[in-house]
């Protein structure tokens, strides 16, 4: 593996740049989508307590570890605290749990899932009320929660912490505490997210970019939702063009684009034929052109996806990360 394939983070740990999406899952598709994906060349694999599957995630990277603890190096294995566990007294009994359903001695990240609360209901990840709302939890003390997070390292058993979905305000307010290791947020050509690019890269923070192929199946789920219109990104026309010119997919010019920006990218896919092909990014590179072309499909906050709509009265939260896009 070659430099430009991985981030090196504090110890001199290495982070693949594209690593393997689990959301969305069935346990059987996943575990195969998994051993696919072991076979193409992925080590870096993105789960979270939220998904529920950090079960069949563990069964599918132990038949490929066995007993040897080289292979266990080879891996880096990410999840996430769900935002039931964003209180700091429960971040150590969530961190267990999803250690002991992975089957793992130890994480190489572990990221908080988001910024706002859900109540902590034993059982249930995404607790709702009687008309449909989420039982949100209004009272987070983010700092606390990430201090708590922190300390985890102390125990030797996960190697980096770091944070997902939220905004500069509130990832410089945490790098004042400690600097996440990484940053994980939606990018893709339809939402470049430039500025928050530019802050964490002024802060020193690497970004892991999900659905950086645009989460067809989550903007299908909101489209039909919410009657709103979410474009397809494998057939833009500006992206099957420079794709026809390379002999390449669209889904490679997208995540050979995100590369090029300097990210990683946690792409997703249940298709053994696709999944080798969005490993299979290091032997073409695009043009200035090409990246000047793919940079102009930016639409800025039009262009996200993932705007926790589906999460009914999660906006009324004081962490809510987009609240000034909040109509």
């Amino acid at each position: 593996m070659s430099s430009s394939e991985y981030i090196v983070l504090k110890g001199g740990d290495k982070m693949p740049r594209i690593g393997f999406g689990t959301w969305q899952a069935s346990d059987e598709v996943l575990e195969n989508a998994v051993d696919a994906a072991l076979v193409a060349g992925y080590r870096h694999f993105d789960t979270a307590r939220a998904y529920e599957n950090e079960a069949a995630l563990g069964r599918a990277l132990r038949r490929w570890t066995g007993s040897s603890l080289a292979k266990r190096k080879e891996l880096f294995i990410v999840t996430k605290l769900p935002p039931g566990g964003n209180r700091p007294e429960l971040v150590p009994e969530y961190f267990n749990s999803s250690l002991k359903d992975l089957g793992l001695e130890y994480l190489d990240m572990y990221l908080m899932h988001t910024p706002f609360a859900f109540e902590h209901v034993p059982g249930d990840l995404h607790p709702k009320n009687s008309d449909g709302s989420m039982k949100v939890d209004f009272t987070t003390d983010l700092i606390a929660v990430w201090k708590s997070m922190c300390k985890l390292k102390e125990s030797g058993r996960v190697r980096h912490v770091g944070v997902s979905n939220v905004n500069e305000e509130q990832l410089t307010r945490l790098c004042s505490v400690q600097k996440p290791a990484c940053l994980q947020i939606e990018v893709h050509a339809l939402f470049q997210q430039n500025h928050m690019v530019a802050a964490a890269n002024k802060l020193g923070v690497p970004i892991v970019a999900y659905s950086p192929l645009g989460s067809k199946a989550l903007a299908d789920a909101l489209a039909a939702k919410t009657g709103r219109e979410y474009p397809d990104l494998l057939t833009l026309p500006t992206v099957q063009s420079i794709a026809q010119a390379h002999g390449r997919t669209p889904a490679q010019v997208l995540l050979r684009y995100t590369l090029q920006r300097g990210l990683a990218a946690i792409p997703k896919s249940t298709n053994p034929r696709r999944i080798k092909q969005n490993i299979s990014l290091w032997d073409f590179a695009l043009s200035q052109t090409e990246m000047a072309e793919l940079a102009a499909l930016d639409r800025g906050e039009h262009g996200r996806i993932c705007d926790f709509s589906f999460f009914v009265g999660i906006e009324k939260h004081p962490e809510f990360p987009f609240k000034k896009y909040t109509k």
